[in-house]
């Protein structure tokens, strides 16, 4: 055995091989109705799926259980053709007992631009409306000025709030700024709760063992939520390290929809927790009955079942997150660039670096991806430059953690669309225009046509009223493109849950 890893099994037992930390009560937060089918179903878990089951989930002793982010909006809308309110109310109805979680990304939400403080102000009230009583935010750039503004107005409603961390490796995402963070939530937005998120699952037991301790010093009485994934096959023992350290909420999802590039398993999880001496009051019953419910769901509908990873370590070079990398390397077959995959997820990283080591979380992820495979179809890197790269680089999607690179910069500048302009500019008030447009519309349609431009928004209820379910998308980057290669657009945009793009000429 090596010394590392005697060291990680000594950080959890204490003299005579029990743990330092046992009998203390640790609590699950279930992933299952959302980031479990993010990662694993591309989001298309239907309302009718969770319906099915939330009456035994209701019972299943979960502290928390998260329901919607802006991706499950998203795809809702414009794929599934279902309605994300309704099932939002559905559900509370199914499951009073339960407390559900909404999270909110930074100003954009479901969009990709940051929307103004009318759209935002609405989205808080309406989740509140529609019944959370657990909202939280997060941001991108960790740049607090982004979501202090949605948790103080979800406190003020009554709602328990908690502010998430996002982590990535760098050289500026540092403990110290993980900690400087958290210090800013809790003085600014008095937030409830502190969540480490890891979108990417890159913690490592040697990470966790510094960055725990440090927040924890910082948060006092708050607890410490963790969410990571599989990605790496490190994550069941990073959160095992997490709770001898003092992490108080664990993110687990229930398996078959666990593993891979999802969370771990909560019947794995919970076990080895208990073998070690900690109290989780969570229904092993129940969580079998939801188990082969979802078991069922995968061999009628032939949906996959999550799998452990093998550990990558390339996976710390680029650090995408599972759906999105999966997502690129089926369409770059189809596009007939599947031989450029390794080439594509090089440029991923080097791009990374140039633009200052954004977290590979949406929105970035998505702008870093689409700039690398830009730079490789077209041969001239930052020859052609979305409209998103140049107004990240800018600062309107909030402050940069570090400097651009200098020659990259001035590429961006020149090459971008000259229609954007050189100073951030502040999005006008939609709302009212909106409610003119549409006279007859709830607040929650007219939140979600700030969202969804053109006829998305029409499209779902006329699918609704007519009784017809909606279509996975498929071919979006094959013909982005192709019509990018032909030269002859002067605008060519592209919307998937994954991307969303748009390069002016």
């Amino acid at each position: 055995m090596s010394n590392k890893e005697n060291k990680s099994i000594a950080s959890i037992f204490g003299e005579g091989g029990r743990p330092k930390n046992s009998k203390r009560e640790i609590k699950i937060v279930d992933t299952t109705f959302r980031d479990a089918h993010q990662s694993l179903w591309a989001t298309r878990m239907r309302t009718e799926h969770m319906l099915g089951i939330a009456e035994t989930m209701n019972s299943a002793g979960f502290h928390h259980i998260d329901m919607m982010a802006p991706i499950q909006f998203d795809v809702s809308v414009r794929y599934l053709k279902e309605d994300p309110w309704e099932r939002v109310r559905e559900l509370h109805k199914a499951a009073p007992e339960t407390k559900f979680r909404a999270l909110i990304r930074s100003k954009n939400i479901a969009s990709f631009d940051f929307l103004p403080d009318d759209v935002i102000d609405g989205w808080v009230d309406q989740l509140y409306n529609n019944g959370f009583r657990v909202i939280g935010a997060f941001d991108g750039l960790n740049d607090v000025s982004n979501i202090v503004g949605c948790l103080k107005r979800a406190k003020a409603l009554g709602a328990y709030t908690f502010g998430a961390l996002s982590f990535c490796e760098s050289p500026v995402h540092t403990d110290e700024l993980f900690v400087k963070t958290a210090v800013e939530l809790i003085e600014q937005a008095d937030v409830d709760a502190i969540m480490l998120k890891d979108a990417g699952g890159l913690l490592t037991p040697e990470r966790i063992r510094t960055l725990v301790p440090a927040i924890k010093k910082v948060i006092g009485d708050r607890p410490l939520e963790l969410h990571s994934h599989c990605l790496t096959a490190l994550c069941p023992l990073v959160y095992l390290e997490a709770v001898e350290l003092g992490c108080d909420l664990l993110h687990t999802s229930i398996a078959p929809l666990a593993n891979g590039a999802g969370q771990p398993a909560t019947q794995t999880i919970v076990k080895s927790l208990r073998e070690l001496g900690y109290v989780v009051n969570v229904n092993d019953e129940k969580i079998e009955e939801v188990s082969s419910y979802f078991k069922n769901i995968c061999e009628v509908e032939g949906k996959p079942e999550g799998k452990p990873a093998e550990y990558n370590p390339l996976h710390y070079k680029h650090q995408l997150p599972g759906g999105m990398l999966s997502n690129f390397h089926a369409q770059l077959e189809t596009a007939g660039l599947g031989n450029r995959y390794e080439e594509l997820l090089e440029e991923i990283a080097l791009v990374r670096k140039e633009l200052a080591w954004p977290i590979m979380i949406t929105p970035f992820a998505q702008f870093v991806g689409t700039q690398a495979v830009m730079n490789v179809i077209s041969g001239e890197r930052y020859g052609t430059v979305p409209n998103e790269i140049k107004k990240y680089v800018l600062g309107y999607y909030g402050r940069l953690l570090g400097p651009v690179d200098p020659e990259v910069y001035k590429k961006i500048l020149e090459n971008g669309s000259s229609e954007i302009s050189e100073k951030p500019t502040t999005p006008k008030p939609m709302m009212k225009d909106l409610a003119q447009q549409h006279p007859n519309a709830t607040k929650d349609e007219l939140l979600l046509r700030a969202m969804f431009a053109g006829n998305q928004v029409d499209g779902m209820k006329e699918a609704i009223a007519n009784g017809e379910s909606g279509d996975d998308y498929s071919g979006e980057l094959v013909s982005f493109i192709k019509e990018l290669a032909s030269g002859d657009e002067k605008q060519v945009k592209l919307s998937t849950e994954n991307l969303n793009i748009s390069i002016s000429r």
